[in-house]
């Protein structure tokens, strides 16, 4: 049977790049994107998941619209990284309308696929969706099969001194869905994602490819490569410079469990009022929260698998 996945994006150039992983793997069924704010506005990252669908050849999927600001505090963006438009600002003149996006609600959207496929489906969280409060209470969780999550988990930020991006964005929805949620939680976090790191090498022979995919890819990732070689990416890496797609690592995992090689699991949460530490991921190695929930944090994959994924999604 395939497995049948649910796809939250901000979608800049590493959601991209996930979702396109995900549509090459023969063993998923993807039931739906939904899109929040995140690494740009959210009528953006509507208009960029229905441009990687486009070049898929997949529009057929449905793209709902989710948040478009956070719980608390004020949107923030990755424009350095991802391009003002989330795609690199790559011109694309054919690029889909927005009349293509479901009238229907991401939060109707995502209790209403769970339901409808009972104890089958996955949640892919690249990103925090916002309107994740409201599923709270929804009995949202007590359906769904696991989360996987990208975040941070030694305190190294890559948006404020102990931040990392997703959670930085949202901290109460972070907070929210790490503390209310029972269902198994999977993070790939910041510092996992650096030291499992692709070499500048593969990514110039994964672009390319003589497809129209690494084409497509090519132009939204530009932006993105002379900015991992600029002063401010080579501050926020850990352990050196390299291609880092950080959320194609979730996505891997959620395709293939075998992926992930070697794993710790603690009890976790986020701080939500220090001074420099807001949006931090809180690992409890000791018990001092008194929580009976653990999630799965990655430490090691089988990089040629992942290797091997990453040049299918382009192919």
């Amino acid at each position: 049977m395939r497995r049948k996945l649910l796809v939250d994006v901000d979608c800049g150039v590493d959601d991209a790049q996930a979702i396109m992983l995900a549509l090459a793997a023969p063993s998923v069924e993807l039931l739906g994107i939904t899109c929040v704010h995140g690494n740009t506005t959210v009528e953006n990252v509507c208009r960029n998941t229905l441009r990687v669908l486009q070049a898929c050849s997949k529009l057929e999927i449905p793209v709902f619209k989710g948040a478009s600001k956070p719980i608390l505090g004020v949107c923030i963006n990755a424009g350095h990284f991802h391009g003002e438009d989330g795609l690199g600002d790559a011109p694309d003149p054919n690029a889909p309308g927005l009349d293509l996006v479901q009238k229907e609600g991401a939060v109707s959207a995502m209790i209403r696929i769970v339901n409808e496929n009972p104890g089958e489906v996955r949640d892919v969280r690249q990103v925090v969706l916002i309107i994740l409060s409201t599923l709270c209470n929804g009995g949202f969780q007590c359906v769904i099969n696991d989360f996987l999550w990208f975040c941070s988990f030694s305190a190294r930020g890559n948006t404020t001194v102990c931040g990392e991006f997703n959670f930085t964005a949202d901290p109460e929805a972070a907070y929210i869905v790490l503390n209310d949620y029972q269902c198994p939680t999977y993070l790939a976090c910041w510092e996992f994602t650096c030291y499992s790191k692709l070499s500048w090498e593969f990514c110039d022979a994964w672009l390319a490819q003589d497809t129209d995919k690494a084409r497509f890819m090519a132009r939204i990732f530009r932006h993105s490569i002379e900015a991992s070689h600029g002063e401010r990416l080579q501050k926020e890496f850990v352990g050196g410079t390299g291609f880092v797609s950080c959320d194609s690592y979730a996505m891997a995992a959620a395709v293939d469990d075998s992926l992930v090689v070697e794993s710790d699991r603690y009890p976790v949460s986020v701080e939500l009022t220090g001074t420099h530490t807001r949006g931090m991921m809180i690992v409890d190695t000791v018990g001092f929260l008194k929580k009976a929930h653990t999630a799965t944090i990655m430490k090691k994959v089988d990089m040629e698998k992942f290797k091997r994924m990453m040049t299918a999604a382009l192919q």
